[in-house]
């Protein structure tokens, strides 16, 4: 807040601003997902009182018009419990707020984080369900509390383009290690999708071109960067794959090319926009040419390169 206080004082601006609160609530999600806990590196504790120190803060600066409340306490969550331990924190805080310095806020943002089915063990509560609960607890506790209301928002993410994404793969190399299993190379990896990697996250796929053959086959997926920890799908029932099949992961809308780095100096791969019987080009596949156009070879070695190449 100091930082923005003084952009805003160099700048001769006064930005609307929300301050994002921490509840203190732990989502039933993975670790690495929950951001609403109080041991976590975003937003200001509610219940640590640094909260209240920044809206005190935010309230005596002429720098900044305090809007309102922000919090977002995980994602890929399949309850609705845990929002509503949110809403019931944060509006005993809007109403402590209100009743120790007069202010009201005028927007409320909950964040959002409602999961996905990324496989079938994946329950999620239907998206309009969900966002219906949390709007009717919040009317509830305000209208309890006699606090206006104040604009709602929620972030529904991930739940409306997350299955709306299909990433397609080349398969290459196959290796069976009797009584082990079977690995699938293909033509990317955790450089293109690292959620496997970094949260063990758990997809499925199918092979396209093969999608009317019984599934025989359990496969595990593993890209082609050089750590064991590289794979994609473990155990994956599919028709009997060679190289060249296509296969197909579902569920990568919205944490998969916005993931995607050149890890191991690797491309990133192109996208295509589907829709209505027609396809476009949206993202250009990387080239490698890209990937080292900002690698340098300093003038010393230029030099002496040329000088080895006069000796020979």
């Amino acid at each position: 807040m100091e930082t923005l206080i003084q952009l805003a004082m160099e700048t001769r601006t006064r930005p609307r601003v929300l301050l994002r609160l921490t509840p203190g609530i732990e989502a039933h999600t993975h670790t690495y997902d929950q951001t609403g806990q109080e041991d976590s590196k975003f937003g200001m504790g509610v219940r640590a009182g640094v909260a209240f120190e920044a809206v005190k803060m935010a309230l005596a600066s002429p720098q900044l018009k305090l809007a309102g409340f922000h919090s977002h306490i995980g994602s890929q969550i399949f309850e609705v419990a845990p929002f509503k331990a949110a809403v019931e924190v944060l509006t005993t805080f809007l109403d402590e707020v209100r009743s120790q310095t007069g202010y009201v806020a005028s927007i409320l943002d909950l964040g959002g984080g409602f999961g996905i089915a990324y496989n079938k063990t994946d329950q999620p509560v239907p998206l309009r369900e969900i966002v219906s609960e949390i709007g009717r607890y919040t009317r509830e506790r305000l209208s309890a509390l006699q606090y206006p209301l104040p604009r709602l928002v929620l972030e529904p993410g991930r739940s409306i383009v997350g299955a709306a994404g299909t990433t397609l793969y080349t398969v290459g190399n196959i290796k069976t290690i009797p009584g082990i299993r079977t690995y699938l190379s293909v033509d990317g990896g955790m450089a293109d999708n690292p959620r496997v990697a970094l949260y063990q996250a758990v997809y499925e796929g199918v092979l396209a071109n093969k999608m009317n053959e019984p599934l025989t086959e359990v496969v595990t997926v593993t890209g082609k960067c050089c750590e064991s920890g590289d794979m994609l799908i473990w155990d994956l029932p599919i028709a009997p794959p060679e190289p060249g099949d296509i296969l197909a992961v579902f569920g990568t809308g919205a944490y998969n090319y916005s993931m995607a780095s050149n890890y191991n100096r690797l491309p990133r791969p192109a996208v295509v926009l589907v829709a209505d019987g027609e396809a476009e080009l949206i993202v250009e596949r990387e080239t490698y040419a890209q990937v080292v156009q900002n690698d340098l070879i300093p003038e010393r070695l230029r030099i002496k390169m040329a000088e080895e190449r006069i000796a020979k």
